[in-house]
């Protein structure tokens, strides 16, 4: 999934791991809700075709895999910290290279190499999830080309019921090292108010955040599904690498 932000070993080792030895295919179904089983599809990102697109904590690469066969894009790329998570994707999904690219990075390293490179830039419960926004951010709107768009969705509030956080800070939820040790990592979940500000700092415009109310089953939370443009013209801010 998304870029892990503390010293500990991958945390995503076990994430997927058992879907992966039942499930080899590419999804018919593209969803942005948490619990993956309603609202709206891929549709919402825009006509994709020719165009160049990223998947910021990427995971399995599942979302990845039904654009490239569904949407036709010119090229997804497929990005995640996580080595296990890259080794997950690259067994399942090599086969639709090159027009899946499947890279093994943290987003915001990433997104700084590749300035003006995407045309849509998405995350479903990933990258925007697991990396301070105040970093990423900028340097996803920096990695979009002009008039490109950034969608991705996120949680509304804890799972547990409990708000969002007024603010953009983290906090530490449960995680497993690659030994099934326990151990935290930290996860960004913001009022919505939050993230219209971050994201006008960071130079986008045309910020739209909708919530689509959680679906019945296991994994119940609403969730915030945000999009937000690059404009044409606007000279963008990033600040200096840490």
């Amino acid at each position: 999934m998304g870029w892990v932000t503390t010293s500990t070993a991958d945390l995503w080792h076990h994430y997927g791991r058992a879907r992966a030895t039942s499930d080899r295919t590419v999804p018919e179904t593209f969803y942005w809700t948490w619990g993956q089983n309603g609202g709206p599809g891929a549709e919402v990102l825009g006509d994709l075709t020719g165009r160049c697109v990223g998947d910021l904590g990427a995971g399995a690469a599942r979302h990845a895999a039904h654009l490239v066969v569904h949407h036709q894009p010119a090229r997804v790329v497929a990005v995640d910290a996580s080595p296990a998570q890259h080794a997950m994707a690259t067994g399942l999904y090599a086969h639709l290279a090159p027009r899946l690219r499947i890279v093994q990075s943290g987003a915001v390293p990433h997104l700084r190499a590749v300035t003006g490179t995407y045309e849509v830039l998405y995350s479903v419960f990933g990258a925007l999830d697991f990396t301070d926004p105040r970093e990423l951010l900028p340097a996803a709107a920096a990695a979009l080309k002009p008039g490109g768009r950034l969608m991705y969705s996120t949680l509304a509030h804890y799972p547990s019921g409990m708000p969002a956080q007024p603010d953009a800070v983290a906090v530490d939820i449960p995680a497993k090292t690659p030994d099934g040790e326990a151990t935290t990592m930290r996860r960004w979940v913001l009022q919505e108010h939050v993230w219209t500000k971050l994201l006008d700092e960071a130079g986008f415009t045309n910020i739209t955040i909708d919530v689509l109310p959680a679906t019945t089953g296991p994994r119940t939370a609403d969730t915030l599904l945000v999009s937000a443009d690059r404009p044409s013209r606007r000279r963008l801010h990033m600040p200096p690498a840490s």
